[in-house]
């Protein structure tokens, strides 16, 4: 059986009932524009380590269309991922004899920058939205002290906040669709420890009252009665830095500098990993090293007055 062949039953039958929609896309695409133009040929059996290997080195290397250079290793590790999920199950029904790909080497993982805004960056963006008569704005405030990724904050409902309790639930996110023109997709959150529930700062809840009473949709963030998209959002925020004369960063830095901030003002790594809907507090620990390092200095160096 040609990989090819595999590869569309593969994801028909294994990945299309058991995965969100947008996994199913982005391997979709994966197959259709890397693998299946090199390996798609290829019977399930001649795929070996050694076969395999050169093709992920050449993965690496190969010009990128774009940046000229070759791509990058977290792509080049979802490629390899999507490999040895498709010939594990291959083999487990018997349509390819040996599984052998964990002789499979991975190329290394590039550290991820973390980028955030600084203190005074962060006031500029805050005076800004809170002095807005665009009440869509007030997202971006509200993931500077919630730690929300994008699709969470569009996907949020009035339904999601306790205004008594002042607490918010994070039970879905959204993404924008991959067809032609806007729609937009609901689907479950990142990861399962991504459901959680975050205290809303006492501080922000005056402004958000007065957000709900006027609005008139059942969307936190909302454009009248209009849902926001991802791109459309981003492309806000994006003009909002580019006014105010701040250097552009992704919206995600919003989320990141939360977490810096949390840090700063002395919050645990536990409570702090439960905020963010990781998996575990060594994942906070090693996605913000540099911003606790900080922190312990900051510390050590109080501790140090003593000798004074």
């Amino acid at each position: 059986m040609k990989y090819k062949d595999w590869l569309d039953e593969w994801l028909d039958s294994y990945i299309k009932p058991t995965t969100k929609e947008r996994t199913f896309e982005r391997y979709s695409q994966t197959i259709k524009a890397h693998i299946s133009p090199k390996l798609g040929d290829d019977e399930l059996d001649d795929l070996t380590p050694m076969v395999l290997q050169r093709y992920i080195n050449e993965l690496s290397t190969e010009g990128n269309t774009k940046t000229g250079k070759g791509l990058s290793s977290s792509f080049v590790n979802g490629v390899i991922s999507i490999i040895k999920s498709s010939l594990k199950t291959a083999v487990t029904l018997g349509l390819k004899q040996v599984y052998d790909m964990d002789k499979l080497r991975r190329p290394k993982q590039e550290g991820k920058k973390i980028e955030c805004f600084t203190a005074s960056e962060q006031k500029k963006i805050e005076n800004a939205v809170m002095g807005s008569k665009k009440n869509k704005l007030f997202g971006i405030v509200l993931c500077l002290y919630t730690g929300l990724r994008i699709g969470e904050l569009l996907a949020l409902t009035w339904s999601d906040i306790d205004f008594n309790k002042g607490l918010l639930t994070v039970s879905k996110t959204c993404h924008d669709g991959s067809g032609g023109g806007m729609t937009r997709s609901t689907d479950k959150p990142k990861t399962r420890t991504s459901n959680r529930v975050i205290p809303i700062p006492k501080q922000l809840l005056p402004k958000l009252k007065e957000i709900k009473r006027k609005s008139s949709s059942e969307y936190v963030v909302s454009d009248e009665k209009r849902v926001v998209y991802v791109r459309s959002y981003q492309k806000l925020f994006a003009n909002l830095l580019k006014k105010l004369d701040i250097p552009h960063r992704g919206f995600h830095a919003l989320r990141h500098t939360f977490a810096t901030r949390a840090i700063e003002c002395g919050m645990d790594v536990k409570t702090l990993s439960e905020i963010l809907g990781h998996k575990n507090p060594t994942v906070t620990l090693n996605t913000y090293t540099h911003s606790l390092m900080e922190h312990k200095s900051e510390m050590m160096n109080r501790l140090g007055k003593l000798l004074q």
